[in-house]
């Protein structure tokens, strides 16, 4: 009896060792639609956007970002101009903190994956569990595996960070319903030092004539610049994590700049119904970029 109770329990022991080796994964929801599902051809884009981009180690090394997730051909290189300073960079980024809007399911607060790992045509990232451990500790942070499931706003960032940085984890965050004071907190809570940068991904206005988005942009950059965090969701579609993120960079005290801004209608020719884009840093001194 103790015998067979022996194999049976070194049996249950195996069973779940196998189990806890498996890694929940979140798949590419948008792999051959918003990027190439390509690895070759997804990987020679970005290295188009970013040798296009032309930055160099001189420059002002962010510790935060604000990027579009439009697909690649209408925002890619407004994106790489961002991406390209952390490609320039120090080799110090070991996490990013990603955040965006829930464009697809209604989200009451912030909302982390159930997965251990994202996946592109690139490889997989693995999720920075401790972090987001500490961030399920703050009340308006949830699990929500479903947000995340066919999300587009983070996804595209992905194989951007793949690019550019050598080895890192991933702490992803969907904003729904949430106000500026409390993205700002679980901003704070994995703030980190010189290891971690933060990515906002958003938009601008969506959906204007041409020469009417030009005019709401441009307002909507200067109240970036000036750390207003009062952006509604008409100026951005990520509105409220640049909010936090305003708040928060507001009180470490870091300096905003433009890289570069543009609409559909630049990058894709259409005019009529265009959205729009832009590129900030946020760094601890100011300086031209």
């Amino acid at each position: 009896m103790e015998q067979r109770a022996s194999k049976h329990n070194a049996g249950k022991n195996k069973v779940s060792k196998q189990r806890s080796n498996m890694q929940n994964i979140r798949y590419p929801a948008v792999a051959g639609t918003f990027y190439p599902a390509d690895r070759q051809q997804l990987a020679a884009t970005i290295r188009g956007f970013l040798d296009s981009a032309g930055a160099d180690a001189g420059l002002v090394f962010p510790k935060a970002m604000i990027v579009p997730h439009a697909g690649y051909i209408y925002s890619g290189q407004i994106a790489a101009e961002a991406y390209a300073r952390l490609a320039a960079g120090p080799k110090t980024i070991r996490r990013v903190v990603l955040l965006g809007p829930a464009h697809r399911l209604a989200v009451r607060g912030l909302a982390l994956p159930e997965a251990d790992v994202f996946e592109t045509p690139l490889g997989r990232v693995a999720l920075d569990r401790a972090a987001m451990t500490l961030l399920r500790a703050l009340p308006q942070v949830l699990v929500n595996a479903e947000a995340h499931a066919h999300e587009h706003a983070l996804e595209v960032q992905l194989p951007f960070l793949q690019t550019v940085l050598e080895d890192f984890s991933l702490v992803p965050l969907l904003v729904g319903d949430a106000g500026a004071g409390e993205v700002a907190e679980a901003l704070e809570a994995v703030w980190g030092d010189e290891e971690t940068v933060i990515v906002v991904s958003s938009d601008l206005s969506h959906y204007l004539p041409y020469a009417q988005a030009q005019q709401i942009d441009h307002l909507t950059v200067q109240k970036i610049l000036a750390l207003e965090d009062s952006l509604t969701h008409q100026q951005a579609c990520g509105g409220t994590p640049i909010n936090g993120l305003v708040r928060a960079a507001s009180k470490h005290r870091l300096h905003p700049s433009l890289l570069a801004m543009c609409n559909s209608g630049d990058s894709a020719g259409d005019k009529q119904r265009v959205v729009g884009y832009a590129a900030f840093i946020f760094s601890a001194e100011a300086g031209d970029v």
